[in-house]
């Protein structure tokens, strides 16, 4: 009997086990920026080779193009490393409210690199398009060009999982970029295999002009949002309705009769940092020992309600407008 119970223990025990290697605990495996930024650029360096030499031994300005953009993948990635590594930094006595807003240099550095690129695959591609040449040994090419898709691929998800859990705007462009090269890597891919049955040498360059169009819109678009980042863009519409179900939230838990309201509320985003201020109306009867004690516990709340939050409330009596907005109303 014992023997039987020490056997079902030891099952039990297994199974936790397997379960717990099965599982790998993903959701607890996290990597730094910094650590995932360096495995970028080393990704950016082995596509380069790969892309190289497929464009090599094939001859087609599709696969160039593509390898092309694996250069700016490689700047960008450096680029993004140095800013990550300047927003981690403290905040300090020049710099008060920290150093986050880094990140979205990074985002609009590579924005204006990819449209760079873009612009020189345009120039080559027409050059080639009026001077078509024929394709070479596509196999290989084609082999080599998938390779290093697929190891674009897997960063880009690591990188979007990284990038929800550090709210960090680099490693989102990282990976959308990285996700733009794996899209632009398999249209080249069936645009190739097309001219090769079809003959017609002419669709090479233009699905080349194709890849500049497509990186062009990517760029645009990472340039547009560093360009909101750095002029302190509002929190977006799911944080912001956080924000309000949790102050109605808490306001409902006060003794019934007690009366508080809640206004003026501005977000911002500054990098991986997120900002609210607002006002908090308590009743002017209110020591001022006990609103400030209110105060901080609703600080609290509303940083557990949304990760990463910094928050700050003026206090003011019920019946009392703060004297700031109605300034801004007066002079617009």
């Amino acid at each position: 009997m014992e023997a039987a119970l020490d056997n079902s223990i030891a099952d039990a025990d297994l199974c936790r086990i397997l379960a717990d290697f099965y599982r790998l605990r993903l959701p607890r495996m996290t990597f730094t920026p910094k650590t995932l930024l360096r495995v970028s650029v080393a990704v950016a360096l082995i596509t380069i080779l790969l892309k190289g030499l497929a464009g090599y031994v094939t001859n087609s300005m599709g696969l160039i193009s593509d390898a092309m953009e694996s250069f700016v993948n490689l700047a960008s990635a450096m680029f993004a490393l140095g800013m990550v590594t300047i927003a981690s930094r403290p905040a300090d006595e020049d710099h008060p409210y920290g150093h986050h807003k880094a990140e979205y240099f990074s985002s609009g550095f590579e924005g204006i690199l990819i449209v760079g690129a873009a612009a020189a695959i345009l120039w080559v591609s027409v050059q080639r398009l009026l001077a078509p040449q024929p394709l070479e040994q596509l196999g290989w090419g084609l082999g080599l060009s998938v390779i290093s898709s697929g190891f674009n691929a897997a960063l880009a998800f690591a990188l979007f999982r990284a990038a929800r859990t550090h709210r960090s705007i680099a490693l989102e462009a990282d990976a959308r970029h990285l996700m733009t090269d794996v899209w632009t890597s398999a249209g080249v891919v069936v645009g190739i295999a097309a001219v090769h049955f079809s003959g017609w040498l002419w669709l090479d360059p233009v699905l080349a002009i194709g890849v500049a169009l497509n990186i062009v819109r990517e760029g645009v678009r990472l340039v547009w949002r560093s360009s909101q980042g750095l002029m302190d863009e509002a929190l977006d519409p799911e944080t912001i309705a956080t924000l309000r179900a949790t102050l109605d939230q808490f306001a409902a838990r006060m003794p019934e009769g007690t009366r508080m309201r809640f206004d003026d509320m501005v977000t911002r985003r500054a990098g991986q940092r997120r900002f609210a201020d607002l006002h908090m109306h308590v009743p002017g009867e209110w020591t001022l020992q006990h609103a400030a004690a209110m105060r901080d516990e609703l600080e609290q709340t509303l940083m557990d309600a949304v990760p990463g939050l910094r928050v700050t409330i003026q206090l003011l009596p019920l019946g009392m407008e703060a004297r700031g907005p109605r300034i801004e109303e007066e002079t617009a």
